[in-house]
């Protein structure tokens, strides 16, 4: 299979120029920018594995306080109550307001699970050197760092009832830890989606040789 690095290609992983690496024997040391933007160019980015690692675990690891914590709390007449993300979703389908509610399950529960597990899948295909349908897995990373991006909807609504829920003394909407932890979490794996390197999916069938 002809690869980019076979014949001596090397696209920038920010706007993706494709430029032609130097006809030396040192590539890996040669300092390259890209002719556009001019980023450096790296045939991988350096410490990709190990960046991605650690981001995914401190996500995975900040997930549980994202939903066990309080995302909010809402104070009307002296009467307050807290919610997770959960409760949240239940209270919103019970209020009848079920379009809004599948909404934050599907932008706040769904996704960064799938997301989490995603990008571990592709760690792991990475690191035992899975020669299982590279393609597919590099389309699969690509919609994931499409996707993840839209994760910040409670984090949205919240700074919007703090904005807009104006009844001076008489109600408060106060975010809560959740909110902080959540937001950390989408953060972290949309670092871990930007540090994880594709182009590694295909380096064991490129040094195989299939």
């Amino acid at each position: 299979m002809t690869t980019a690095r076979k014949v001596g290609l090397v696209s920038c992983h920010f706007c993706q120029t494709l430029s032609k690496l130097p006809d030396t024997d040192d590539n890996i040391n040669t300092t390259l920018r890209c002719p556009c933007c001019q980023s450096y160019l790296h045939s991988r980015l350096p410490n990709s594995l190990s960046r991605t690692w650690a981001l995914l675990i401190a996500a995975m690891i900040l997930y549980i306080p994202a939903n066990t914590f309080p995302i909010m709390t809402f104070v009307y007449l002296g009467e307050g109550q807290s919610d997770t993300i959960l409760s949240g979703v239940i209270h919103l389908y019970a209020e009848g307001l079920w379009p809004l509610a599948l909404l934050i399950f599907i932008a706040s529960i769904f996704i960064p699970i799938l997301k989490l597990f995603t990008l571990l899948g592709l760690l792991l295909s990475v690191h035992f050197k899975s020669h299982w349908r590279p393609k597919d897995r590099t389309v699969i990373y690509r919609m994931t760092e499409f996707v993840g991006r839209w994760s910040m909807v409670d984090v949205f609504v919240i700074a919007l009832l703090v904005a807009l829920v104006q009844f001076g003394n008489n109600a408060t909407v106060t975010p809560g830890f959740g909110a902080l932890a959540f937001a950390a979490v989408v953060i972290l794996t949309m670092f871990a989606a930007h540090t994880f390197d594709p182009r590694l999916i295909w380096d064991t069938i490129d040094n195989n040789g299939k």
